[in-house]
């Protein structure tokens, strides 16, 4: 007999305060006449008194547990409930026009922790209203063939019985409800046969008797004895109550076999108690068999029934996981290797052992790696008490000593099914050795460098950078270059300083920009390459140049001539010139266009009168000094003299050949290639058509005659004038040329007028006339005429002074030639 206080035992209050686990009900289901009420129905007809329910529960320690119910302040308390037993009483009549549902709260408690629930009852409609006959006298009829039924009554007396063989169950149906008819014996009504008739019910109640035998509640039962159990305790108790509820017997308790002498049961409480401590216990699983015994009033024992109770030996979950390595216990592990191993190789390295000394499900757990995601995995995932760590590559790319010199990782063991989830962890620490697993790679694709043209040999031009992430000789980075334009460039293989050949000269005018390739390279030959742009930046090292320093023109009056220089610097704003009368003589004849260098008369100046009367002796020619000056920095200039020779456009006009003169004095070799072109074009003429003669003819094998048709000219035989060239010094424009006469050429045509000759053989042409050795020039030969207008035409005169003055410029330019020893003809 264990010592109680206020109704529990004192043993468990005291060990209840090491570890107490709250109690629970069992839920039991829809049907189910014990547990915690879940779904209980109840008919409205229930006599008060009767034991409805049975609250059962259990305690995780195996405490004794109490029962109790209770309802709103506002309610009825329709139900009572044994403390012990949980056996729950009607104590008020129920009334389902009134009350259709019961709210209470059912509670199951240990002593030390109260667990609640609320539940509703449903209260089953029943015929518990009486009949009532509103018409007598009474006429009970009842049918000669009624259905089946337990009860039959005397259709004369009303005397209800049971049939024959017929038997009631307490168990089965309390309460049993009989209908009687009422019939009287019919009569007509208005013409017809009516029979009228009542009905009422009859409820029996059924008395209950011993016939049925004790029943357990809760079951199945299973009770666990833990590691810290000690000899004594209760660890489970098993509840039964008498089949006949409504006069129960009393029952007692006793374990048939099973126990071997490791457990105890109370005969009246039914309270199972472990003798002997845990470590004594031979087996982890013990199968008991409880029997239970009514005893009658009498004191004699009547029906018994016999219940399994399973016992387990429960370990107590007060072990972590432990990590070990080779030497015992261990929380930090460290391994060196080559970063990018590979794929799915296993960190040999590694000595790691984990360890769990709970047993059965306090043993198991489960293994991870916390850290960088998705480098490495931890092979088993899932221990159940021990097992060798593994631990393998998941991505080689990830394991890169560059972005990682030390990869840390915590390895997490951790419970699955314990509420403790005890756990614990280990550091594992890798040291990343490099490898040779990178390319030097330069900080940008292009380089772009800007060196004045006069950069001496030897200059810095750019510095090229490239990186390669590895680390000792494998980051070691030469540079070299090559392609086309990197012959005047030289670069420090160390460095990348790019520098200009030591006999680079360089020349914007030349080539402005160079580009080649540099390249950077480790020691194992992986290497990369980027692009150089070299431009030179112009420098105003070119003056301004004129095509003669000494130059002639002719102008006609109102028309510009002009003047061009040409800078061969590369670059604006060095190669553009400005142009500048520095001296003239009068000052105030001519003006100058900075820009375009086209020179005009003054806007003064509108006729040769007007030039003549400001123009000492009334000359045409005129001697300029002009300046070509660029815009660099500094600033080059160069000068010419410019003579200009001024005529106007009456004068111009007078003749074609004076025109083309005028076009061509300041160019002769262009009036001589037009002449030289004329004749070339005739001689291909005529030894085409000599060729196409000479084969048409000898695809005919004979000789044709020559044959020659000579027509009668209507105009006068031409008069050739014939102009030689005499070397003459500056004076006025009317002494600078000599016209002479020649006799008429027969081979020359004329626009002049006269009797035509008849036709001739024609005569070779004479020979150049020469002068003097020292100015021998070539000659030119044509009719300097007019054209003619179409009704009165009059031939012009052969020297008139615009002629001469064309013929006096071309003169001194082959005069000019002739002195370099220039053939041109």
């Amino acid at each position: 007999m264990s010592l109680r206080v206020s109704g529990y035992p004192l043993l468990c209050v005291l060990f209840l305060a090491q570890a107490n686990f709250a109690p629970h009900f069992f839920d039991n289901g829809v049907g189910s006449t014990n547990g915690n009420m879940a779904l209980f129905s109840l008919p409205e007809d229930t006599p008060v008194g009767s034991h409805v329910y049975t609250l059962n529960g259990t305690d995780p320690e195996g405490n004794p547990v109490s029962y109790h119910i209770s309802f709103d302040p506002s309610a009825r308390s329709v139900f009572s409930v044994d403390p012990n037993f949980g056996t729950i009483t009607l104590v008020e009549e129920l009334d389902r026009e009134r009350e259709d549902e019961i709210e209470a709260t059912i509670s199951i408690s240990d002593g030390l922790n109260l667990v609640a629930e609320k539940v509703t009852i449903l209260v089953t409609d029943a015929n518990d209203e009486a009949p009532r006959f509103i018409q007598e006298p009474y006429v009970v009829q009842v049918p000669e063939n009624p259905h089946s039924t337990k009860f039959a009554m005397d259709r004369h007396s009303g005397v209800l019985r049971l049939q024959p063989g017929a038997t009631l169950d307490y168990e089965k149906a309390r309460t049993h409800f009989v209908t009687v008819v009422a019939k009287d014996g019919g009569g007509r009504l208005r013409g017809a046969d009516v029979v009228f008739s009542a009905t009422a019910t009859v409820t029996v109640n059924v008395e209950d008797v011993q016939d049925m035998a004790p029943v357990f509640v809760g079951t199945p039962y299973y009770g666990y004895v833990y590691e810290d159990t000690l000899p004594g305790s209760e660890v489970l108790t098993v509840v039964a109550m008498d089949g006949d509820q409504g006069k129960p017997n009393r029952i007692l308790y006793s374990l048939m076999n099973g126990s071997d002498g490791a457990f105890e049961i109370n005969e009246t409480s039914g309270a199972i108690y472990v003798m002997q401590s845990p470590a004594q216990l031979r087996r982890d699983v013990y199968e008991l068999h409880v029997q239970v015994t009514e005893v009658s009033s009498a004191g004699t024992p009547a029906a018994q029934a016999m219940v399994p109770v399973t016992i387990r030996i429960v370990d107590l979950n007060n072990h972590p996981p432990t990590f070990y390595g080779e030497s015992g216990p261990q929380n930090r592990f460290e391994l060196s290797m080559y970063e990018h191993p590979p794929q799915g190789e296993i960190l040999r390295g590694l000595k790691i052992t984990v360890n769990d000394s709970d047993q059965g499900a306090n043993a198991k757990f489960n293994l991870r790696l916390v850290g960088p995601g998705g480098i490495f995995r931890v092979v088993p995932q899932t221990v159940l008490n021990e097992a060798q760590v593994t631990i393998i590559v998941e991505n080689s790319a990830a394991i890169d000593f560059e972005k990682f010199k030390v990869l840390t990782f915590k390895l997490l063991a951790i419970e699955v099914n314990t509420p403790e989830k005890f756990s614990s962890t280990a550091d594992v620490v890798i040291q990343l050795l490099d490898t040779n697993d990178n390319v030097p790679k330069f900080t940008s694709h292009y380089y772009v460098a800007r060196i004045p043209e006069n950069a001496p040999g030897g200059s810095n031009v750019v510095a090229v950078t490239a990186v390669d992430p590895d680390t000792g000789p494998w980051g070691e980075v030469k540079y070299s270059i090559y392609g086309s334009g990197a012959d005047y460039f030289l670069i420090h293989s160390s460095s990348g300083m790019i520098y200009t050949q030591p006999w680079a000269s360089l020349d914007a005018e030349a080539t402005t920009r160079y580009n080649f390739y540099v390249k950077a390279e480790d020691m194992e030959g992986k290497y990369s390459l980027a692009e150089v742009f070299v431009t030179l930046l112009d420098v105003n090292d070119h003056y301004p140049q004129f095509g003669k320093r000494v130059q002639e023109k002719t102008m006609v009056l109102g028309t510009p001539v002009k003047i061009e220089a040409t800078d061969q610097d590369a670059e604006e704003p060095n190669n553009l010139v400005d142009y500048s009368i520095t001296h003239a003589e009068p000052a105030n004849v001519f003006d100058i266009d900075a820009h375009t260098g086209e020179i005009r008369l003054k806007n003064s100046i509108r006729s040769l009168d007007a030039l003549h009367n400001i123009t000492p002796n009334g000359d045409r020619t005129w001697s300029l000094e002009v300046q070509a000056k660029d815009r660099g920095s500094p600033s080059f200039s160069t000068t010419a003299l410019l003579r200009i020779d001024i005529v106007d456009t009456e004068m111009q006009s007078r003749s074609p050949m004076a025109a083309f003169l005028m076009q061509t004095k300041d160019n002769p070799m262009k009036a001589v290639g037009v002449l030289a072109g004329i004749m070339a074009i005739i001689v291909a003429i005529t030894v085409l058509i000599s060729t196409a003669s000479f084969w048409r003819n000898k695809k005919s094998n004979k000789v044709l005659p020559v044959r020659r048709v000579l027509r009668k000219r209507p105009s006068p035989a031409p008069r050739t004038v014939r102009i030689k060239w005499l070397k003459f010094g500056r004076t006025k424009a009317a002494d600078k040329f000599v016209l002479r006469e020649d006799r008429p050429n027969e081979n020359c045509n004329n626009n002049s007028l006269g009797s035509t000759p008849p036709p001739t053989a024609p005569a070779p042409p004479p020979p150049p006339s020469m002068g003097p050795a020292h100015w021998t020039v070539p000659t030119v030969s044509g009719s300097l005429a007019p054209r003619q207008p179409p009704r009165s035409p009059k031939p012009k005169a052969v020297g008139s002074p615009v002629q001469s003055a064309l013929v006096s410029e071309l003169r001194q330019k082959f005069e000019k030639k002739n002195v370099h020893n220039k053939a041109y003809f």
